[in-house]
């Protein structure tokens, strides 16, 4: 099995911008190597009988059903219009 070295964790965390004073790179080498043998644990279970999830809880929609209104006229909608023109609504240049 591959073990994680001080160096493995000194590279990550110059990839990620991360300072890491030495006590701090001696524990996380120690907490990474433990991960890893805990996922080595998992890989020798057998999971043929599992069957494949996304989620470990059961999940519904909880989305509310889409209902069909009438929407409001063209004439209504420009009532509350502060400017308008050509049946639209006119509004302020902002690209120059």
């Amino acid at each position: 099995m591959k073990t994680i070295t001080e160096k493995d964790v000194r590279t990550i965390a110059s990839l990620s911008r991360i300072y890491l004073r030495d006590e701090e790179i001696q524990r996380l080498t120690k907490d990474l190597e433990g991960i890893l043998d805990y996922i080595a644990k998992l890989e020798k279970l057998d999971t043929s009988l599992v069957e494949p999830t996304s989620h470990v809880l059961p999940l519904r929609n909880v989305f509310r059903e889409d209902v069909f209104k009438e929407s409001l006229g063209q004439k209504d909608v420009l009532k509350i219009a502060v400017e308008q023109t050509q049946g639209s609504f006119k509004v302020p240049k902002v690209i120059e």
